[in-house]
């Protein structure tokens, strides 16, 4: 008798040994941080403020206005071998995706406006939901920049071999080299293919290898890279003058297509019903990410409670504006079985005999889109710096320049990561796999001013969102509801983006958990110190 009651009270301890295990597992995926925590480590990091409102709408205008504009539109009007063109109903899907972002744009600016800190997305969910939603974030955001960039980089090779050929003067090996040497390998196979050249013969191996480099757009990067490092009231002028280029030749379209309108493209409106206009808003949301690069740059912000609102809503509205005016012109000048969509605008200058116009545009695609790239390589090296300092990456990433105090190892890192995935993925499936990210990185901004309104309702919020709580909720219905619809036509994105997420999930689990365990019993053992002394 007494060796079962032995038996039993053995069997009870393991039990609750268990049981305590897993409650203690679960309580670490939900750590949260402690906002005042972020602020205060955020301002001992030692990143220098130099960025006003001014420069913020610069930053974000120069992330929105570019790829949107000068590539993308196209697709979304025409269409693509997976989804079908809104036609001129594209100026209804750009309504659509201009409320879908207002109304995260709105929940950003709250956020922005109260934990001013580098990190974005993900720092608001480690605030409000916990550990390894954080991290998950954080690896999608990832995704979200780094994958982006590899799409704009590809498109500005593009633009730039097409600026080159119009110098006559030039030696042909110069403007018309191997297809090898200007694209990533998925377009060098598509291109062959469709003129029956056999990739294995036309395309040098190494080791059985097939080699394809996009020299354009390493060298583009590396001058990207050099600009960062060197420091961000430097990347920003330069951001300025060429928003200030785009803007004006974006302009000049606009003022010289008015007059070429033929009201009858207009007709039928969206040919291919709500499916074109769907897809169409789903498309050019790739154009919409720059508000949320705003939000990385929060460190570097001088007065942020008031400048961030005003960048992160200044630059979507202004941007807006110009897309539903270019979306309008577009599909009046030209048919929709027309529109050429590699240089969509540029193109319709030239179909109507002003190639003077549809020279320079080809110049302002290349300043616009290498905003873009800045912006984008810069969002993700500070949501990268953010993590590495939250201990989920390696600490060496968060080394700053001794003297331009910017995070140069990180940046180089991120440079060859995005120079590495420009020779793989092709521009199509890495704006679709960069909009999954966009969308769900909005879709837990809106639910986590949700949270925090409730867990923490005291806190001071110089932007708060209002009607609350129906304009977060109108923000993940409206990103969540496109995020869904558009999984039934995009194949390859839709397989690539969940393993993405799943291998940031084994990532976790086999450092980043450990790594924080390590830094909690740190924490612990220096309060223990303290309370001794």
């Amino acid at each position: 008798m007494s060796i079962n009651n032995n038996e039993d009270l053995v069997s009870n301890f393991e039990e609750k040994k268990e049981i305590n295990i897993l409650k203690n597992f679960a309580k670490n995926l939900m750590t949260l941080k402690n906002p005042d925590n972020m602020i205060k480590q955020a301002n001992d990091g030692g990143l220098k403020k130099t960025l006003g409102a001014f420069d913020l709408i610069i930053l974000g205008v120069g992330a929105i206005i570019g790829s949107g504009i000068f590539t993308v539109v196209g697709i979304a009007a025409a269409g693509s071998a997976e989804s079908a063109g809104a036609g001129p109903g594209l100026v209804i899907s750009m309504i659509l995706a201009s409320l879908a972002c207002v109304f995260s744009a709105l929940c950003y600016s709250e956020f922005a406006s109260m934990i001013p800190v580098a990190g974005s997305a993900y720092l608001y969910t480690y605030a409000t939901m916990g550990e390894f939603m954080a991290w998950l974030i954080g690896w999608v955001l990832m995704l979200e920049y780094l994958v982006g960039y590899i799409a704009v980089v590809s498109a500005w090779s593009g633009y730039f071999m097409q600026f080159i050929r119009g110098f006559t003067f030039l030696p042909e090996w110069l403007t018309n080299p191997p297809i090898y040497l200007i694209h990533d390998y998925s377009t060098v196979v598509r291109e062959l293919s469709s003129q029956g050249i056999d990739v294995n013969t036309a395309v040098p191996h190494f080791l059985g290898i097939p080699i394809c480099i996009n020299i354009p757009g390493i060298l583009i990067t590396l001058y990207i890279i050099a600009t960062l490092i060197k420091g961000m009231q430097e990347s920003t002028k330069m951001a300025g003058v060429m928003v200030a280029i785009k803007l004006g030749v974006v302009g000049l379209f606009i003022l010289t297509g008015i007059f070429y309108i033929k009201p009858e493209n207009w007709v039928p409106f969206a040919p291919n019903g709500l499916n074109g206009i769907f897809m169409g808003a789903f498309i050019i949301f790739f154009a919409y990410i720059g508000f949320d690069a705003i939000a990385t740059a929060a460190e570097e912000t001088k007065n942020p409670q008031r400048n961030l609102p005003i960048g992160i809503i200044g630059s979507l509205g202004v941007c807006t504006i110009i897309y539903v005016l270019v979306a309008l012109v577009l599909t009046g000048v030209v048919p929709i079985s027309q529109i050429d969509t590699h240089a969509p605008i540029a193109s319709a200058m030239a179909m109507v005999g002003q190639n003077w116009v549809a020279g320079l545009i080809s110049i302002g695609a290349l300043t616009g889109l290498t905003s873009v790239l800045l912006v984008l390589m810069l969002a993700g090296t500070r949501i990268l710096y953010a993590m590495s300092r939250d201990r989920f990456l390696p600490s060496i990433l968060q080394t700053l320049h001794p003297k331009y105090k910017t995070p140069h190892i990180l940046t180089l890192i991120v440079g060859a990561i995005c120079i590495l995935g420009s020779l793989l993925l092709n521009i199509s499936t890495a704006a679709e796999l960069c909009n999954f990210g966009t969308f769900a990185s909005f879709i837990i901004v809106c639910v986590a001013v949700l949270i925090l309104r409730k867990t923490d309702p005291e806190r001071p919020r110089p932007f708060k969102v209002p009607f609350s709580p129906f304009l977060p909720l109108m923000g993940i219905i409206c990103c969540s509801g496109l995020m869904i619809y558009s999984m039934q036509f995009l194949k390859t994105s839709r397989i690539l983006f969940p393993i993405w997420v799943i291998l940031g999930i084994i990532y976790y689990f086999t450092y980043s958990y450990k790594q924080q365990r390590l830094a909690q019993k740190d924490t612990t053992n220096e309060g223990d110190k303290t309370n001794n002394d």
